[in-house]
């Protein structure tokens, strides 16, 4: 059976979602794809969250990810919307929820470093009810 397939989507692409792609590729690999995307591309990822991600993870975005638009994804099944306080973008998916997280983009390390680690409580328990049959993802 084929892994699940989850997009962490975010207008801009370059941190939120980001970071939520990083992280379930490091912790929920064994469960599901991970892939970010957006509306909009920005020429890199936020600096802030790439050094934020490399401190605490010990991972270097710039080495494994890039800005990507939604047709740079494969079709998946669960889109996890970050929290745009906009028209966050729409894919087609078999489930949908959003995590309504702030933008750390220009706060301070302490404002990446909750948002990392909110992202990273919220990646293990999707993670956990995709294991548990919670979600209907096909």
């Amino acid at each position: 059976m084929s892994k699940v397939k989850v997009a962490f989507v975010c207008v801009h692409n370059s941190c939120r979602s980001q970071m939520a792609e990083a992280l379930g590729k490091i912790l929920a690999a064994d469960v599901f794809e991970s892939y970010s995307a957006g509306t909009e591309l920005r020429p890199q990822i936020n600096q802030d969250a790439v050094r934020i991600i490399k401190n605490l993870y010990h991972v270097d975005m710039n080495e494994t990810q890039r800005s990507k638009l939604l047709s740079d994804i494969p079709q998946v099944d669960i889109v996890v919307t970050m929290g745009c306080n906009v028209d966050c973008p729409n894919l087609p998916c078999s489930h949908r929820e959003d995590w309504g997280l702030e933008d750390p983009s220009g706060k301070a390390d302490e404002e990446f470093i909750f948002t990392a680690k909110k992202i990273e409580e919220k990646v293990l328990d999707l993670k956990k009810r995709i294991e548990e049959g919670i979600l209907e993802t096909k």
